[in-house]
């Protein structure tokens, strides 16, 4: 991790002070390590007998790392590595390629530090899901919905981490229609690997809801999501033959040479396997 300190910039700023909340500081969650991180970075270190300096350095990463992962095995949503073999065994697929699929889509990570599954919104896909359910989107754009509602795909209105929360409810709440805001949760891709909403019927779940409450219970229905995606769009082959370029394909679309996905895959799956 990146040493930060007073004044630090960044989206490691941001992750620290998401930990920092968590652990029940107050503090501005944003990309700026202001005052009241500084004080409550030290604070931290007062009680876990580190220096008491306000750098947020390797030891101090540690412990920080270490309190958020206390905060959520408590909550028992974890994925075991057992798990990750019981489901490779399932599927006779390499534990070395579910391990790279898991960390690429999500850094192996399927919560974010307050409870919440890690989603990323996709304004392109929510321009898609209205018109799929009869609705012009070009009657909902206006300045404030511009980072959640357009035609194409566009990186830079990604926020990451609790922020993606604030894009989709955002997009939830452009109407009171019903269909917009299940149109709105169908458009984000959802847990440890990044199932996007709008599968759930094909997938076999009755609702968007039912979807979205099975992200919110614990990374095995992840993993379980994950398996029937796998099986539904005809993945698995590509898994065993470690062809990662028709995977990746399939998995994420035709635009996955822009954001190097075989790349990422085929090196976490070399790291795993090694």
């Amino acid at each position: 991790m990146k040493t930060l300190r007073y004044r630090s910039r960044g989206k490691e700023v941001n992750f620290l002070e998401q930990i920092l909340v968590k652990l029940g500081y107050q503090v501005f969650v944003s990309n700026y390590f202001g005052l009241d991180t500084d004080k409550s970075v030290r604070d931290f270190q007062q009680k876990n007998k580190l220096v008491v300096d306000g750098i947020v350095g390797l030891k101090t990463w540690t412990k920080l790392i270490a309190a958020e992962q206390a905060t959520l095995e408590s909550l028992d949503k974890l994925l075991s590595e057992q798990d990750l073999i019981d489901f490779a065994n399932k599927y006779t697929i390499e534990l070395a390629a579910i391990k790279a699929v898991n960390e690429v889509e999500s850094n192996g990570k399927g919560f974010l530090i307050d409870g919440r599954p890690v989603i990323l919104f996709e304004g392109h896909i929510f321009w898609k899901q209205l018109q799929k359910v009869g609705l012009n989107p070009t009657d909902y754009q206006n300045e404030v919905t511009a980072d959640v509602l357009y035609q194409f795909w566009v990186k830079s209105h990604y926020k990451g981490g609790a922020g993606e929360y604030d894009r989709l409810e955002k997009a939830a709440g452009i109407s009171d229609l019903p269909a917009v805001r299940n149109a709105a949760y169908a458009s984000a891709s959802w847990g440890s690997f990044q199932i996007m909403g709008f599968h759930y019927k094909s997938l076999g779940y009755d609702s968007i809801d039912s979807f979205v409450s099975d992200m919110y219970e614990d990374e095995g229905k992840h993993l379980d999501a994950f398996g029937k995606f796998l099986e539904v769009n005809n993945l698995i082959r590509h898994l065993k033959n470690k062809d990662w370029e028709a995977f990746a394909k399939g998995y994420n679309g035709p635009g996955y040479k822009k954001n190097k996905y075989d790349t990422k895959l085929r090196d976490a799956y070399n790291k795993y396997k090694n």
